[in-house]
């Protein structure tokens, strides 16, 4: 059977892990390639304006997703740890709760996105200047968020049961669609920032309909019937239960950087394009950070069901070793050659200053958030995602926004909002690793199922 060849409660630990995570990172990459190349796109063909209204939408788009994307993530642990303990009929009941919720979860999101963009744009600060280009871009965005929210539903499901192979074939197709609609609506037909929030979606809903068809035709036992759909109650408790944690801690960080994002916004649009040049960069960072996350979460989810604790430990060991290194590689490469890098979206000197000024200071410190992000996933594989969203909402959130509000007062540079990063990265980082090597984090999972069980 399928499910048995993507099982990662068995085989070679490192080739597994590998084997994995490697069709993540290269999803990843297109993805982050397709994102860059929007904004490449629109700085070529449009203004700086409309650059700076599409490279800083980041933190906007990951407050209002970030929390359905938390218990998407929920739903992969349940599902993993189902899948790892060869529960095949309770696995069922929460892949067809799980594409449930992202139904109603994507038609609410959407209404709350086109309604309520405006006031949040202003609210950020938004410059006069660029106003009216973001509140098309998001607009036309969450007109068709219900692709993105079901897309992340339908890869996480397939991540969860050890298939990370064919959601990277769909994202390399939705990636070379996305571009040609790019340059077609934006550079032959000159349609405006509006055209590349409709790339987005178009692709978007290409590989939602590619996930699905996989889901609905494979021969396994997480098969999707559509006549199954529906709201398995006890099952949609474990999938809040185990994703309520991430999704709390993707929206609180994402307000916490939307406010981040308002003091940057402060400084002017040459500000915010430079600024937001570089988050497509750093994006290249993230990728070696979420693709081993990701996988840990799915390799601790399993053997956790299958209950081999010492094939736990030695995994989460070298995916955090992979990640941590692969970062850092990356943040030399943005730290030495930020500049070159950041005049491919504008050649504006000042633009060019901002956003190199930014890679100077946060660079060299990729490793720190590549830890922590190690030690969330981990944790949400353990069904312990309580413990990231706490450390994460004390570090990234309170120290964060308390320490620019305060020392910006004083010291009114830019440099104090980019240093605000490294400084929480390396809290959160101390103390995860505190609770990583303390708690008795992997035997708690199995007292918590005989619980439940019990009850």
């Amino acid at each position: 059977m399928q499910s048995e060849h993507n099982s990662l409660a068995e085989g070679v630990i490192w080739k597994k892990l590998l084997l994995f995570a490697l069709p993540i990172l290269l999803g990843n990459i297109f993805q982050q390639l397709y994102n860059t190349v929007d904004a490449l796109i629109v700085g070529t063909f449009l203004d700086k304006t409309a650059l700076a209204a599409v490279t800083s939408s980041g933190s906007l788009i990951f407050m209002m997703v970030g929390f359905f994307n938390g218990i998407a993530m929920g739903a992969g642990v349940v599902i993993s740890k189902l899948f790892g303990a060869k529960d095949y009929d309770g696995m069922r009941l929460a892949v067809h709760t799980d594409i449930a919720f992202g139904l109603v979860a994507g038609v609410g999101l959407t209404i709350l996105g086109v309604a309520f963009t405006p006031t949040i744009l202003q609210w950020m600060q938004t410059p006069e200047n660029v106003l009216p280009h973001s509140i098309e871009y998001f607009r036309y965005y969450f007109s068709g968020v219900i692709f993105i929210v079901m897309y992340n539903i339908c890869v996480g499901i397939l991540h969860a049961v050890g298939d990370s192979k064919h959601p990277l074939y769909y994202l390399i197709i939705a990636s070379i669609v996305n571009v040609i609609l790019d340059l077609l609506f934006v550079g032959v037909f000159h349609w405006g920032v509006w055209s590349a929030a409709l790339a987005t979606t178009i692709s978007q809903a290409i590989s939602v309909i590619l996930c699905m068809h996989r889901l609905m035709t494979c021969d396994a036992p997480y098969r999707v019937e559509a006549k199954k759909v529906r709201f398995h109650i006890p099952m949609l408790k474990d999938i809040i239960r185990f994703g309520l944690p991430s999704g709390v801690q993707n929206s609180i960080i994402a307000f916490a950087n939307l406010i981040v994002q308002s003091n940057i916004n402060a400084f002017g649009d040459s500000a915010m394009a430079g600024c937001g040049s570089y988050s497509k960069i750093e994006g290249f960072a993230f990728l070696p950070i979420t693709c081993f996350s990701m996988a840990l979460s799915t390799f601790v989810g399993q053997n956790l069901g299958a209950k081999q604790h010492d094939r736990v430990k030695k995994g989460v060991r070298f995916g955090i070793l992979c990640s941590v290194v692969l970062a850092e590689l990356v943040g030399l490469c943005v730290f030495f050659f930020g500049p070159q890098m950041i005049a491919l979206f504008n050649s504006e000197p000042e633009v060019i200053d901002f956003g190199t000024r930014q890679a100077k200071v946060e660079a060299l410190a990729y490793f720190l958030l590549a830890f922590s992000h190690c030690i969330a996933g981990i944790m949400r594989g353990a069904g312990k995602a309580m413990v990231s969203m706490v450390t994460m909402l004390i570090s990234w959130c309170l120290i964060r926004i308390t320490y620019i509000t305060v020392v910006i007062h004083f010291v009114p540079r830019i440099e104090v909002v980019f240093s605000a990063y490294p400084l929480t990265w390396f809290i959160s980082s101390v103390i995860l690793l505190v609770y990583f090597l303390k708690a008795d984090w992997i035997h708690s999972f199995d007292r918590l199922e005989e619980r439940k069980t019990n009850s």
